[in-house]
């Protein structure tokens, strides 16, 4: 026989919270796996850019085209994007660690409020 426990609002409130922050966790994780991603092939970008001379031809992708440019423009711009993609990563970290931070703390309450309950239905 398995009665069904009703929870109060405010523990139903908690878990709602706990779900909502499990999903921003999942969100903020996978768009900072994103940008390690294009960090990465920027950072090859770069490398293959310093082998070669301002003599040799550089195309870069706009839209769906390839435009010529010249070596220092595009490496200019790839350093300036790997900047701006390290420092979104890093916040995103920070913001993952956080979201951690809470889901745990959450957890640790929900199980503390809940442990009385379980034990009484025992």
């Amino acid at each position: 026989m398995s009665e069904e426990v009703e929870l109060p609002p405010q523990l139903q409130e908690q878990l709602a919270r706990l779900q909502q922050l499990q999903q921003t966790l999942q969100a903020v994780s996978s768009q900072k796996q994103q940008l390690e991603i294009e960090l990465s092939e920027t950072d090859r970008a770069l490398a293959e850019l310093e082998k070669i001379t301002d003599e040799t031809p550089v195309y870069k992708s706009v839209g769906s085209l390839l435009l010529k440019s010249e070596r220092q423009v595009v490496l200019s711009e790839l350093r300036e994007r790997k900047e701006l993609l390290s420092t979104r990563i890093t916040v995103l970290g920070r913001q993952e660690e956080r979201t951690k931070e809470r889901m745990k703390e959450l957890q640790t309450k929900l199980q503390e409020k809940l442990r009385p309950a379980s034990a009484a239905a025992n």
